[in-house]
């Protein structure tokens, strides 16, 4: 069965899923535009590459991250605190093409995260921090190499997908999606090829990071 409808006029396909929506754009970016803006990121971000304590023990994030936006606008997700640096312009061009898709949304922030190969990977999580409020839009941007994108619901087992995010392609996860359902992106040991993901969040309240 096929889980997408398209909606021509603005070539956006539809997922409606139980507790929760996703809009998926194929082709948000051409080639040539998702390879120019993934070669311009990874060598301009200030990539950095955190560490999280778990049952004690400090272990590097399988990944590398940043985090850019408006002043002020700090954001904390496993334990890890985020203080935002100043958007770049290429950064504040992105985000506004992905406006034009949701106009009700003005983002504030954006995560990115750099996978160098299919070693890199982000466990089963929801996006669900108390500084994103109810029902938080996420739109998250794929540039570089394919990548699996797993999501299933939280109590009813028999919901689950799966999506291959390809350079260029919008992904945009809307209403209670994120307090229901919890996704990732695993590991994949045949892919040997870097990837850059920008997950454009609004943050709800402006909490100090001490």
């Amino acid at each position: 069965m096929d889980l997408f409808t398209n909606d021509s006029k603005k070539n956006i396909e539809v997922i409606s899923i139980h507790d929760g929506e996703i809009l998926f754009v194929r082709n948000f970016f051409s080639i040539a535009e998702a390879n120019y803006y993934f070669d311009l990121l990874q060598k301009t971000i200030n990539w950095r590459q955190e560490e999280v304590k778990f049952y004690g023990k400090t272990y590097l994030v399988p990944r590398k991250t940043a985090w850019y936006g408006y002043e002020g606008y700090n954001y904390s997700y496993s334990g890890i605190n985020c203080c935002p640096e100043i958007w770049t312009d290429e950064l504040l061009k992105i985000k506004n093409e992905i406006e034009k898709i949701i106009p009700e949304e003005n983002f504030t922030s954006v995560l990115l995260n750099l996978y160098n190969n299919g070693n890199d990977k982000m466990g089963w999580h929801a996006d669900d921090e108390k500084e994103l409020g109810i029902n938080p839009t996420i739109a998250s941007l794929s540039l570089g190499e394919t990548r699996r994108f797993d999501i299933k619901h939280k109590t009813n087992l028999d919901l689950h997908y799966k999506l291959e995010l390809t350079s260029g392609s919008l992904l945009i996860m809307k209403g209670a999606l994120q307090h229901h359902w919890i996704h990732q992106i695993p590991a994949q040991k045949k892919v040997k090829n870097p990837r850059i993901n920008l997950t454009f969040r609004t943050i709800k309240k402006n909490i100090k990071i001490l």
